[in-house]
């Protein structure tokens, strides 16, 4: 089932993507809901984001390759992690599919895309094993990870690099059915492919994130993690179009200007 936010007819409610109609419905999926008469064309709604987070975590380097890339820039050899770990991100820096990330007009040229896999959970568990971990996965949308390098390497932290306003786009749905074992992500800028990787090779999978996440947390309905990027992104100037494409999630779409132009 395809979960979408959105507004039409000055009314912002939850629905069901049935091909190219939106089906709306009463309630919240996360928890009781029943379809209504109401119905709209796809392409006539506003979609907004599918949901804010209660808690927003991010998985960091999470795959081979871009971890390779990470360390050659460096000049370091590369440190693959023995163990699951996982940051946060602010829910200000978030926008919904179509919206645009705006690029502060003192900003350098290194901003770049990340794609990533989004996994939204749909109940409140704490202490989660392998056999059960996935039974509170609700569905998964996809996020932009949104970076100003400079200010990345130039700060103790990720405070402004990864979390300034817009610099978090997730969408367009939420999709409850798609298989992670036939996933790929491939981003394009402008409409030319610029990265392509199997969305589930992963450094650690899904699983062994929910088990860890929740020795020490509960999770609750609505959060969500982030679950990393493979590959490396292009400088992406004002008027740059990136869509990121998940198999069986759908396609997220941002325009990226700089402020002031």
């Amino acid at each position: 089932m395809r979960w979408l936010k959105f507004t039409a007819a000055g009314k912002t409610s939850w629905g069901i993507v049935e091909n190219d109609q939106v089906v709306a419905v009463d309630g919240d999926p996360l928890s009781e809901w029943q379809r209504s008469s109401r119905t709209y064309p796809l392409g006539d709604v506003k979609i907004e984001l599918p949901l804010i987070p209660r808690t927003f975590y991010c998985v960091g380097l999470n795959y081979l390759k871009h971890l390779k890339e990470a360390a050659d820039k460096r000049g370091e050899v590369p440190a693959v992690p023995d163990r699951p770990e996982i940051g946060y991100r602010a829910q200000n820096a978030l926008i919904a599919h179509d919206e645009d990330v705006v690029i502060p007009s003192f900003a350098t040229d290194k901003i770049h895309y990340e794609g990533e896999l989004v996994v939204v959970i749909g109940k409140k568990v704490k202490h989660l094993t392998e056999a059960n971990a996935m039974d509170c996965v609700f569905g998964y949308t996809i996020g932009n990870d949104v970076s100003e390098r400079s200010w990345q390497k130039a700060d103790r932290s990720l405070w402004r690099s990864k979390n300034a306003d817009t610099f978090k786009p997730m969408g367009p749905w939420i999709e409850t059915k798609a298989n992670l074992a036939r996933m790929e992500t491939v981003v394009r800028v402008n409409g030319k492919e610029t990265n392509r990787f199997y969305t589930n090779d992963m450094i650690f999978g899904v699983v062994p994130f929910l088990v860890e996440l929740t020795r020490y947390f509960t999770l609750w309905p609505g959060d969500v993690i982030w679950m990393g990027t493979d590959g490396a992104s292009p400088d992406i100037k004002h008027g740059d179009v990136v869509e990121i494409d998940i198999t069986g999630v759908g396609t997220l779409r941002n325009r990226f200007v700089r402020e002031g132009q």
